[in-house]
């Protein structure tokens, strides 16, 4: 039986960090879905058909990973693609309480499927997708902290608000 492992998230925008993760993760299950989620509570700067298309081509040189999106329940999600575990990174410590809530929740909903949290590397454990805005938004270089085509989405997106 193939290993399908789910790695969900907003993804706005996509980070290296969140890429190291997803790179990780490919090594380890036979396929890794990543996906976007319409989450109502939060006001994404890019729409998630805009995400999707970003990580679908900063993810294309990984043959076993897949870009989607899902509105709803992560389980319900996960369930319908027959997926058996949730990836997710932890950067520090202050993910942990977070992390630990929601896998407990996805446990009682879903017995059968498990929470696999990686350690983001060391490079990227101080970035979130909220502080690649904040500096993108005053136009510092963030070439360092996304990809290139990230990058350019960013400027585009501060040049038309």
């Amino acid at each position: 039986m193939a290993s399908i492992a789910v790695c969900p998230g907003s993804f706005d925008p996509v980070t290296y960090g969140h890429l190291d993760i997803i790179t990780r993760g490919a090594k380890v299950f036979d396929q890794v879905i990543v996906a976007v989620l319409h989450n109502r509570n939060k006001q994404p700067m890019f729409s998630a058909e805009e995400r999707v298309q970003l990580l679908k081509e900063v993810t294309s040189h990984l043959d076993n990973v897949v870009i989607d999106s899902f509105n709803g329940l992560l389980i319900n999600y996960m369930q319908e693609k027959k997926a058996n575990t949730i990836i997710r990174g932890l950067r520090a410590v202050s993910d942990f309480e977070y992390e630990m809530q929601a896998a407990s929740i996805n446990k009682k909903l879903g017995p059968e499927i498990e929470t696999f949290f990686m350690m983001t590397n060391n490079h990227y454990s101080y970035l979130s997708s909220s502080i690649v805005k904040e500096v993108a938004k005053y136009e510092a270089d963030v070439s360092d902290i996304v990809p290139d085509i990230v990058a350019e989405a960013l400027k585009k997106k501060f040049k038309e608000s």
